[in-house]
C-alpha cells in the first residue's frame, strides 16, 4: 500500500482533466492499490468526506465518497463508494448553496469554507472498483460531495464556483459557526 499526500490548492495537477481508466485496468493490483490507499487516507485520518486522485498526486479518473453521520452532519445518510470515471448525465432542480471546504486547501486549521452553489440532486454513471458500470440517482449531501469530487476530475476547484466571496472563512471560524448552531 503507497503512503499518499495531499496535493495542495497552486499545484497544477489539481487543474488537469484527469485520464479515464479503462475499465479492464481497474482490477489490476495498481489501481487496486490506489484505491485501498485512498479509501485509508480519507477514513482513518478523517480528513473530509471525498477525495478524488488528483489531490493525491494521481491523474486517474477515481473518487472515493466516504459520508458518515457526525454532530455536525446528523440527518447525513451514509455513503461509502468509489466511483471511476464518473460523469453526471442529469440534474434535476436549481442549484442551491451549502458550505463547502476542501482538504487540498489546506488540513488542521489552515482549511478553506465557503458558500458552493450545487444541484440537490444528480444523476450519476460511474464505474466501481469491482469495474461495474452503475447508473443512480443522488440527492442532498451525497449529491453536493459527488459534485465536488468530480469537479476535481475535471480539473475544477470549489473556489472557482463560489459566487459570494463574502462567504469564504477558515476551518476554525466555520466550526465556531457551526457550533452557535447545533
Amino acid at each position: 500500500m503507497k503512503r499518499l499526500r495531499i496535493t495542495q490548492f497552486g499545484n497544477p495537477l489539481l487543474r488537469e482533466q484527469s485520464k479515464i481508466v479503462p475499465a479492464d485496468k481497474i482490477l489490476t493490483p495498481q489501481v487496486q492499490d490506489l484505491i485501498s490507499s485512498m479509501r485509508i487516507l480519507l477514513k482513518d485520518k478523517k480528513l473530509g468526506i471525498g477525495l478524488a486522485s488528483p489531490q493525491v498526486g494521481n491523474n486517474s479518473a477515481i473518487a472515493i465518497i466516504e459520508l458518515q453521520k457526525t454532530a455536525v452532519r446528523n440527518s447525513a445518510t451514509q455513503l461509502s463508494l468509489v466511483i471511476v470515471n464518473p460523469k453526471i448525465t442529469k440534474v434535476f432542480g436549481r442549484k442551491y448553496q451549502m458550505w463547502e471546504g476542501c482538504i487540498s486547501s489546506g488540513t488542521g486549521k489552515a482549511g478553506l469554507y465557503a458558500k458552493v452553489p450545487r444541484y440537490k440532486k444528480i444523476e450519476l454513471e460511474y464505474l466501481d472498483e469491482n469495474a461495474v458500470k452503475h447508473k443512480k440517482v443522488f440527492e442532498g449531501l451525497s449529491a453536493h460531495v459527488i459534485q465536488h469530487e468530480v469537479d476535481h476530475l475535471n480539473g475544477i476547484i470549489f473556489v472557482d464556483k463560489v459566487v459570494d466571496t463574502k462567504t469564504f472563512m477558515s476551518i476554525t471560524e466555520y466550526k465556531k459557526m457551526k457550533k452557535k448552531t447545533l
